[in-house]
């Protein structure tokens, strides 16, 4: 059965090639057509930061320069500009499944040194309050599969001096945690931080590619809080018409849920620019400006 596994494994190097070429050369042309025949070069990035919504990659996505956007499958991609890094960001749609084929795609395409999987997470323990950073030092999902994330470059950071910056344990589940027991259920049991819906997917795919990978998230909802009920459907839709549907549906059928869904919305908007200042907190300690570069070069 040799020939079976070899032909499996060719097959699957084809299409991962294919798709590489695929990216790349749609990353390539559409930046060509609006920046030179230089823009080629954006194609491959210094780092890829995959975000689940537009909610939360929002106030980072406003610190980039020169953006060019693409639509992948299923997924949106801007690629840009920011203090001479490029920069790759994947808006890859709610869950695992969504982030997994997110962040192949950006590292076939873009070969990315370091990703990112940011965006919110509920809190899981007492200590971390509304817009408190966490950035995980473990990815876990409940059934106890773990991966460890290797922090020793960041510690020395800026962004882990500062007050509310916790490090630990980020959880992975399928659905919102909505209810405050049941977070309390989850941090005590797991010894998590906080949870999310698609970290531990990056980070397995990372690993895979045996690509560096951090998880940063910033804390949306504390472990007392509890969120509306329409959140998880909300956030599962794929684009802004499906979303103004579901949230006029939830209104039609609970005139309560408006008064909650702008308070979430101001919370969204406070946490993505919170989130935007985290990322570039830690981009800029690990990846030197390539003028940078070029000053420890003629240091040398």
């Amino acid at each position: 059965m040799a020939w079976h596994w070899l032909l499996q494994n060719w097959l699957r190097g084809l299409a991962e090639e294919k798709i590489r070429e695929a990216v790349f050369e749609a990353a390539c042309q559409k930046a060509s057509a609006t920046a030179g025949p230089d823009a080629a070069e954006t194609a491959v990035c210094d780092v890829v930061v995959v975000f689940a919504l537009k909610e939360e990659s929002g106030g980072f996505e406003d610190l980039l320069e020169g953006t060019v956007t693409t639509k992948g499958d299923g997924f949106v991609v801007h690629l840009g500009q920011w203090k001479g890094r490029r920069i790759g960001i994947a808006v890859s749609g709610a869950g695992r499944q969504a982030a997994a084929r997110a962040t192949e795609a950006m590292i076939l395409g873009h070969r990315p040194k370091l990703v990112l999987s940011a965006g919110f997470c509920g809190g899981l323990k007492p200590q971390l309050d509304r817009h408190d950073v966490l950035l995980a030092d473990r990815i876990a999902l409940a059934d106890g599969n773990e991966l460890p994330v290797d922090l020793d470059s960041v510690r020395p950071a800026r962004l882990l001096s500062k007050p509310g910056v916790h490090v630990g344990r980020l959880l992975t589940t399928d659905e919102i945690v909505r209810r405050p027991r049941d977070k309390r259920a989850l941090g005590e049991s797991h010894d998590a931080l906080g949870v999310d819906l698609e970290s531990f997917a990056v980070a397995e795919v990372c690993a895979r590619r045996q690509t560096r990978f951090l998880a940063v998230r910033v804390v949306s909802d504390t472990v007392d809080e509890t969120l509306p009920r329409e959140v998880d459907r909300l956030s599962r839709q794929k684009t802004r018409a499906a979303q103004f549907g579901a949230a006029l549906g939830a209104i039609l059928d609970r005139p309560g849920a408006l008064k909650e869904m702008y308070r979430l919305k101001q919370n969204a908007l406070a946490a993505s620019d919170r989130l935007a200042k985290a990322i570039a907190s830690l981009i800029t300690h690990l990846t030197p400006a390539p003028q940078e570069d070029q000053n420890v070069s003629g240091e040398k």
